[in-house]
């Protein structure tokens, strides 16, 4: 069986984090996702999924991540039950991330350069050295990427 779940959205508040009894992080919050499609005359509409983070990926949530904040999770879906306060029962669907990642969206000026990009619950140190640029592509599609085939009927290569 299989239970993964990737999003990508928006956070809709500034995470918080907490520390259970045991002394282990967490954090939840709620992320935007807007869907694919927009009915004509409509605007287009967004679905609110609440996320968790436990330990070192809610700890790193918490520090890089703040309202309006584009993020890409990795979970999987999980469901649940509680009581509130109230005494009724509620019933909770949720993705219990594993791994977060930044998705290219740059900070604001003087705040801190994200030169690591995903966080997978082993901690990476930020480097502030110059990437190398990658090598040339021919991903382009353009002519000049390519060379041209003599059409010998003898010499094919398949």
């Amino acid at each position: 069986m299989l239970n993964r779940t990737i999003l990508m959205g928006r956070l809709v508040a500034d995470p918080e984090l907490k520390t259970t009894a045991s002394g282990v992080s967490v954090t939840s919050f709620r992320i935007a996702v807007d869907r694919n499609y927009v009915k004509s005359g409509e605007e287009r509409k967004a679905d609110f999924i609440d996320i968790v983070c436990w330990r070192q990926t809610a700890e790193f949530v918490c520090r890089y991540f703040g309202k309006g904040s584009l993020i890409a999770v990795e979970g999987q879906l999980q469901s649940r039950t509680y009581q509130a306060k109230d005494g009724t029962n509620r019933y909770v669907v949720e993705v219990v991330a594993d791994n977060v990642s930044f998705t290219g969206e740059r900070r604001e000026a003087g705040s801190y350069n994200q030169s690591y990009n995903s966080y997978n619950n082993a901690p990476a140190a930020p480097s502030f050295e110059p990437q190398p640029q990658p090598e040339p592509s021919y991903q382009s599609g353009a002519n000049s990427d390519f060379q041209e085939v003599p059409l010998d009927d003898d010499d094919l290569p398949f």
